[in-house]
This record gives structure tokens, C-alpha cells and sequence, in this order.
């Protein structure tokens, strides 16, 4: 008796491992979008919306709007998510951020990010005070150890190219928008735990250094 039962229980066993099996080889596989159409569909919300303050290019004609060619594409589509959210304030980019879809096939946000970051920098801020650009470097290098500043490098790469996801390409952007970036950080305004105590205890001729220095890195 006990070994009819046996056989019964490995009998029921194999089947359901093999109709379990079967079903795995007949249900259909979700599959993203190509590499292509995300970059495609990146292209075309670009040239419709985003165009006019960062270029379809990613390089921006105004010193007040970032250079967004090569950012990290993990973090640009971090950054719209949170201005989509309204944890990050900025009443032009939280109005193009509300109409972007996050849902499949594509995502919006990601396949903007991924668009941009594949976008060649181009030198088009340049930096004008050599004395003040060599004093940012020192800075984004070595910190300011008696003020307790970090050296820049730490998180944004030796090269100023940043991080995926968590720290933006800084090499080649617009003095006008860092100094404005780590302005916003010191005073409370933009939210970000790091930079907000970094850059309390940066002084006003610091950020302008750092923003002169950042200017002028190349790193392609």
C-alpha cells in the first residue's frame, strides 16, 4: 500500500512539474521596447518640448538653462520624475513633466534621459577668469578641508562626468546655472541632503570658482 502511494505522489509530482514546464514554453514573454524606438521617441518629445530651453542637442543657448548632452540618463529620468511629483520645484519644468507618461511601452522620462545622454557636449560655455577657474579647481579637487567641503571629484568624477542616477554630468555646464544650482542648495530651496550641507558651508566666492572652474572641463 505504501508503495502504491508512493508512486502515486512522484506520478502527480512529474506531471505538474511538467505541465508547469509547458505553460513556462507557451505563455508569451514580455518584451520592452527596442533600444531604438525608446531613442526615437526620446528624439521626438526633444524637438517638441524640450527644444526651446535645452536644444534638441541638449546644449543650451541660455546660461540660465542647463547643458543637459551626456548627462547620465538614469539621472535626467530622476529629475523629471521628481519635478513630475513636485518634490522638486520649478514651475516651467513641473508643467512639462506632468503630461510625460511613465506607463509602457515607453517611458517618457526614460527614453528622454536615454536620448540626451547619448547627445555630444559641446564647448559652448567656456571659462573667462583663469585666477578664479584655478581656484575652483582646487576646490572640485581637493575640497575646502577647513571649511569641512568635499572635494567636487568625489562624486562627480575626476573628469566631471558624473554618476548614473545619483550625481549629473558638471564638465562644460553654464557658470551661471551652477552658481545658481549650489545657491539654491545652500539656501534650502532646491532639496537635496548632500548638497544643501555642502554647499552651507561653501562662502559666495567659492561657488563662484567652482561654477568658473566646471565651465571650462572637457571630458569629450
Amino acid at each position: 500500500m505504501k508503495h502504491i502511494l508512493i508512486t502515486a505522489i512522484l506520478a502527480i509530482s512529474t506531471n505538474s512539474t511538467y505541465a508547469s514546464t509547458e505553460a513556462a514554453k507557451t505563455t508569451p514573454t514580455k518584451v520592452g521596447p527596442a533600444k531604438a524606438e525608446v531613442l526615437a521617441r526620446g528624439q521626438q518629445i526633444a524637438g517638441a518640448v524640450c527644444v526651446a530651453c535645452h536644444g534638441l542637442d541638449g546644449m543650451s543657448a541660455v546660461s540660465g538653462n542647463p547643458n543637459i548632452a551626456g548627462m547620465p540618463e538614469q539621472y535626467i529620468a530622476k529629475q523629471l520624475a521628481l519635478f513630475k511629483s513636485g518634490d522638486r520645484k520649478n514651475p516651467i519644468m513641473q508643467g512639462m513633466a506632468a503630461n510625460l507618461k511613465t506607463d509602457m511601452p515607453i517611458d517618457e522620462m526614460k527614453a528622454l534621459g536615454a536620448y540626451y545622454s547619448m547627445q555630444k557636449p559641446k564647448p559652448n560655455a567656456i571659462s573667462h577668469d583663469r585666477g578664479l577657474a584655478e581656484s575652483g579647481q582646487k576646490i572640485y579637487r581637493k575640497g575646502i578641508p577647513e571649511l569641512k567641503v568635499p572635494a567636487c571629484s568625489g562624486c562627480h568624477g575626476g573628469a566631471g562626468a558624473g554618476i548614473p542616477a545619483t550625481y549629473p554630468r558638471l564638465a562644460g555646464q553654464w557658470q551661471e546655472y551652477t552658481f545658481a544650482a549650489l545657491k539654491s542648495f545652500s539656501s534650502g530651496e532646491r532639496k537635496n541632503t548632500q548638497m544643501q550641507a555642502i554647499s552651507a558651508r561653501m562662502r559666495e566666492a567659492d561657488m563662484q570658482a567652482v561654477a568658473e572652474y566646471v565651465a571650462g572641463m572637457r571630458n569629450r
